[in-house]
């Protein structure tokens, strides 16, 4: 007899990711464990977060880093994105103000176990979020940045950029990010293509 998964309700979740000590997603009653990090991975973050936060000063918006949990609703999904804008009245899913419901901005950093499910799936539940206008995936292996924004009649139209020549304009707040920036000491093998 094979034993039956367990399912918790979202409330379930919360009170135990709020005491855990590593971070899980959620989605539709299951938890995920969440892997660590590589030192790559983590530089662009870093890169990405200073970046966006030198171009928010004295705006209405605020960056934050995958310590904020992102709750999409529609999908079931709780979840911790590499990098969350949200601009004007942020939106929380209660008091804790550890869980926010409307981004602008949503930006993963892609591995090699998440790539698929980051472009794909995860992709389809964070376009349920009306609040979103962007969402970027970053390559970690070399230099490549998808940029999705949704147009005025829904539609999300995709620009990607190779090159570290390359300057993404940020619809969402409004900026940019020099692929210089994003990539700023992440070391290749290889050849790069300026």
């Amino acid at each position: 007899m094979s034993a039956q998964p367990t399912f918790l309700t979202p409330a379930e979740y919360l009170e135990l990711e709020r005491r855990a000590e590593y971070k899980s997603e959620y989605l539709q009653g299951e938890m995920y464990a969440m892997a660590g990090a590589s030192r790559r991975h983590s530089l662009i973050v870093t890169n990405l977060l200073r970046e966006i936060s030198q171009q928010l000063k004295g705006k209405s918006c605020e960056v934050h880093g995958g310590d904020l949990r992102l709750r999409v609703t529609a999908a079931g999904l709780y979840t911790y994105p590499d990098v969350v804008v949200a601009c004007g009245e942020i939106q929380f899913a209660d008091d804790q103000k550890d869980t926010i419901l409307n981004p602008v901005l949503l930006i993963e950093v892609l591995s090699e176990s998440t790539r698929d499910y980051d472009r794909g799936r995860k992709f389809q539940y964070y376009r349920t979020l009306l609040s979103l206008v962007e969402y970027l995936t970053v390559a970690q292996d070399e230099p490549h940045v998808e940029q999705w924004t949704r147009q005025n009649d829904g539609r999300w139209v995709l620009t990607e950029f190779g090159k570290m020549s390359g300057i993404i304009p940020l619809v969402s707040i409004p900026g940019v990010l020099p692929l210089t920036e994003a990539y700023d000491k992440v070391e290749w093998t290889g050849s790069v293509t300026r």
